[in-house]
């Protein structure tokens, strides 16, 4: 975590380093085998075996041979944009993929991946003083119908020879940064910061030679953004008795987010667990009482139907999952500068690697 790294970190700088490269690596939903191979790279030195489904989740497993199984998951892929149409003149038109914000495209720099290979280009957008383009003389605004790519190409055809075609994925260009007081930006903290933590925990059990009493598995699952079907597939595969799943959520001390609906959560003041139909009471509470043993600090945050992630998927997969959800605190979802707190890497980290230690094949979670 180079010179602000604190004495007693976590995080050693190899995989500070892997963060760095894992955030950098574009891996669009439903085109994440690139963000997907980073990560096994690295999580296959501290686990038995892995393996990975048809559409491309990653799991590494320790203990495979046992019959009561845990799973701990985050979500791999990143919001994008697919390739819709091309114009005569080489302008590139795009549909979404997953829940990108259209309002903070003009002007950014994207890739898009064809057959080539990676293609720079970028949103392109008319000077303020000349968009008025209507009868009343009102600044147009960002739409999807209005948004396009400029790669340098003057014609379609140019385009096309560059191996641009249409469906080809489309990703932003902004990597990861730091900033003071141990925050980090990037794209797609949300939500690889979850692959980062979910692998550091088989890291640390590895180093610390911890022997389990269950077979462990370390998901990262693809799809989260367009309705939890990575986890859907995998959950129905793995067939696990427990899941610990981990996310983003909003830090609502930011400008325009409302406390009200989103609860009061903070970057740096530690993970948050969540209440919720989908979160087991009882797998709630041992994790609770993981974080209260280990004084790790902890902010709670309700849901009403859905938790909107991986939780969900595992939760009501087969016969019933008691899951839980860890949300880490990020500011400015689906933008290209998420941001999150050093501290709450570790916390979050920590919170887990101690919950899969606490839990045994015996532990109660029977219903009543």
């Amino acid at each position: 975590m180079a010179k602000s790294k604190k004495a007693n970190s976590l995080i050693t700088d190899q995989s500070f380093e892997f963060l760095k490269s894992y955030i950098n690596t574009p891996s669009a939903v439903g085109a994440e085998s690139g963000g997907q191979k980073v990560w096994l790279n690295y999580i296959k030195n501290y686990v038995d075996t892995t393996f990975t489904d048809p559409y491309g989740t990653a799991v590494g497993v320790i203990n495979p041979s046992k019959t009561f199984k845990v799973v701990i998951e985050a979500h791999a892929d990143e919001i994008s944009w697919f390739v819709n149409y091309i114009t005569p003149e080489g302008f590139i038109y795009l549909k979404r993929n997953g829940g990108v914000d259209h309002q903070i495209a003009p002007s950014q720099r994207v890739r898009i991946h064809g057959k080539k290979g990676e293609v720079k280009a970028v949103f392109g957008w008319p000077a303020i003083h000349t968009r008025s383009g209507n009868a009343d003389n009102k600044e147009q605004q960002p739409k999807v119908e209005n948004l396009f790519l400029d790669c340098g190409a003057r014609s379609k055809k140019e385009v096309e020879d560059l191996g641009i075609h249409i469906g080809a994925v489309v990703t932003y260009a902004e990597g990861f940064d730091e900033l003071s007081y141990g925050n980090i930006i990037g794209r797609a903290f949300d939500n690889r910061i979850g692959g980062f933590m979910i692998a550091e925990v088989a890291r640390l059990l590895k180093e610390n030679k911890k022997t389990l009493l269950y077979g462990l598995y370390v998901v990262n699952a693809v799809q989260e953004e367009i309705g939890l079907r990575g986890a859907e597939m995998i959950a129905r595969r793995i067939k696990p008795d427990i899941a610990i799943i981990t996310d983003v959520t909003h830090d609502s001390t930011t400008p325009m987010i409302n406390k009200m609906i989103e609860g009061d959560c903070s970057c740096g003041k530690g993970p948050a667990l969540v209440y919720g139909p989908a979160v087991h009471n009882k797998l709630l509470g041992v994790i609770e009482k993981v974080a209260e043993k280990n004084k790790i600090p902890l902010q709670l945050r309700a849901v009403s139907r859905s938790t909107g992630t991986d939780t969900d998927s595992f939760a009501y997969a087969n016969d019933g999952c008691p899951s839980a959800l860890i949300s880490i605190p990020l500011r400015y979802m689906h933008t290209t500068v998420e941001m999150i707190n050093k501290d709450d890497v570790e916390n979050t980290i920590r919170l887990m690697y101690e919950s899969v230690l606490a839990l045994t094949p015996k532990t109660n979670l029977s219903y009543f």
